[in-house]
């Protein structure tokens, strides 16, 4: 499979620290110099328009996908390369999968795991065998993986599938 797109799922807000801004800012950035298009959630605020702002800059291609009811919420990036407003949140998902080739979570809240999760979920599932990975902020996710780990110890999860996310 050759990886020419690469769905980011991060926060809408900017975290409380500098160092999550500079994650994206770099991870924006090196997509872009790579040639990578830029999926994501669409947003300008927070760690998502970060992202996108970062990548645009280094001349890539950035593709936005907002659910209409959060259009105004997370204010829609207006600079993207191409702003898809789709029906709702599983709309959303289901379209950003589509068209990545890989998946990073960036830090971020809630809905950056839900959406981490269920791609994961669907990986494990057979859907997709898409690359799928944490990028690890100064031990922002250093919990979330030991509890990972903790699952497959108590025979929750498989280490196979415990595997498909990489750190």
């Amino acid at each position: 499979m050759s990886l020419k797109s690469v769905c980011v799922f991060c926060g809408a807000s900017p975290g409380a620290r500098p160092i999550y801004r500079e994650a994206a800012e770099n991870l924006g950035r090196s997509l872009a110099e790579r040639g990578l298009t830029l999926v994501y959630g669409g947003g300008a605020v927070g760690l998502m328009g970060v992202v996108a702002d970062a990548a645009l800059a280094a001349g890539g291609e950035v593709i936005g996908i907002i659910p209409q009811s959060l259009g105004r919420a997370e204010i829609g990036h207006k600079g993207l390369t191409r702003l898809e407003v789709v029906d709702g949140m599983h709309a959303r998902k289901a379209r950003m999968a589509a068209l990545a080739d890989a998946f990073i979570s960036l830090p971020g809240g809630l809905g950056t795991l839900e959406e981490m999760f269920e791609v994961w979920t669907w990986g494990q599932l057979g859907y997709h065998a898409k690359p799928l990975g944490l990028l690890e902020v100064d031990g922002f996710y250093a919990r979330l993986t030991d509890f990972l780990d903790h699952l497959v110890a108590e025979r929750f999860v498989r280490e196979p599938h415990r595997a498909m996310l990489q750190v």
